[in-house]
């Protein structure tokens, strides 16, 4: 099969779509013939797969910066395909869905995102907020209906797209962790091998600097917990709006990588996790996270209020609620059983039920029984 992966978010930038790609366009490769379209963020490397990459405005909206609009491109590509997998809804994702639609070629998109809330809560003007909800849903209404099926991470996610009176045929599929790579390391070890003190307690969260990921509470946590704690240090590893990145380069205590090809050291030696965003699905990140046996500290966010469990493989805290963050925080600095508790438990977790081999097995399946309805 000629199957088109068409996405707005691709390496050199990593975020959770880039990271779902890495792993899910190898897997896909080993039994169709893949062409990804895809920003042209830089250079990458393919193996087994063909690439059309899109050129990028010079506009940042947030910490996005969207392809051109190609859409004649895009329509002669997917003109060869026998069916597309849309990723999201830009420039590339909305010319691969309506070019599909017109030629009469099936869509399978994986919805990442509830984009009517993660580009409002992305732009910091208030007025702006208000215009892009309405317009942002209407959109993803318009785009998403155009599709054949649409993959969701969660059943809450799929409730939450029918409420919306979208009535394209769902399918859920949890996102994966590859458990063999993402394990836990000796938390000593791992701090001496980033030339970290182990007397250090760590405090971390890696992955894109949005908006929408209120870092500002991590932030403001953190500082509270500091004035108790000298040996406390924030990390955060990734890349994103600058506003955001400029919260925590050249600070005191505050470890600021950048993004980083290879996480896993990274993840391995904190002491805790922090998910402070105001809307997410799965969030990958913080499966990874759990996977190194790292205890996670989050907001109820979307599937993640299901698949943590309070006090039991991780903690969760009010939204935009530093004070309580940093109680939650000081709990687990001076409980490493409990620590140790989550930590285990929510290996456990990922191990159950956040594979890729098998994430990518249903997603196959999923596209091949489109395809087999249409015939």
């Amino acid at each position: 099969m000629k199957l088109v992966i068409a996405t707005d978010n691709y390496l050199p930038r990593w975020d959770g779509i880039s990271r779902f790609l890495s792993e899910i366009i190898p897997r896909l490769a080993k039994n169709h013939e893949i062409t990804v379209i895809a920003p042209d963020f830089g250079k990458t490397r393919e193996k087994g797969f063909k690439i059309s990459k899109i050129p990028i405005k010079k506009m940042i909206i947030g910490d996005f910066q969207p392809a051109k609009w190609q859409y004649r491109r895009i329509k002669e590509i997917i003109r060869q395909a026998d069916a597309v997998f849309s990723q999201t809804i830009g420039p590339i994702g909305m010319c691969s869905i309506i070019a599909a639609k017109r030629l009469s070629k099936p869509v399978i998109s994986f919805i990442h995102s509830i984009e009517w809330e993660l580009v409002p809560k992305a732009v910091s003007r208030p007025f702006t907020k208000k215009i892009l909800y309405p317009i942002t849903k209407k959109i993803a209404r318009f785009l998403y209906k155009k599709c054949s099926l649409l993959i969701v991470p969660a059943a809450n996610i799929s409730d939450m797209l029918g409420w919306q009176k979208i009535t394209t045929k769902k399918k859920i599929v949890h996102l994966g962790v590859n458990a063999d790579k993402f394990v836990k390391e000796e938390r000593d070890k791992a701090k001496r091998k980033l030339a970290f003190q182990p007397n250090n307690f760590i405090i971390g969260y890696h992955g894109r600097l949005g908006r929408e990921k209120d870092l500002k509470t991590l932030l403001r946590a953190f500082l509270r917990v500091r004035k108790y704690n000298d040996r406390v240090k924030l990390m955060i590893v990734g890349s994103g709006a600058k506003d955001v990145e400029e919260l925590f380069q050249d600070k005191k205590d505050i470890i600021f990588p950048g993004p980083q090809d290879n996480v896993i050291p990274w993840i391995q030696a904190m002491d805790v996790y922090v998910l402070s965003s105001l809307t997410e699905t799965s969030s990958l990140s913080t499966l990874e996270a759990m996977s190194c046996e790292v205890p996670v500290i989050a907001t109820q966010v979307g599937f993640v209020k299901d698949y943590i469990e309070d006090g039991e493989n991780g903690l969760f805290f009010e939204k935009q609620h530093p004070f309580d963050l940093y109680k939650k925080i000081r709990l687990l600095m001076s409980d490493s059983k409990l620590r140790e508790k989550l930590g285990r438990n929510a290996r456990r977790t990922v191990l159950k039920d956040f594979q890729w081999s098998i994430t990518a097995q249903k997603i196959e399946e999923a596209i091949n029984t489109v395809l087999e309805e249409r015939a």
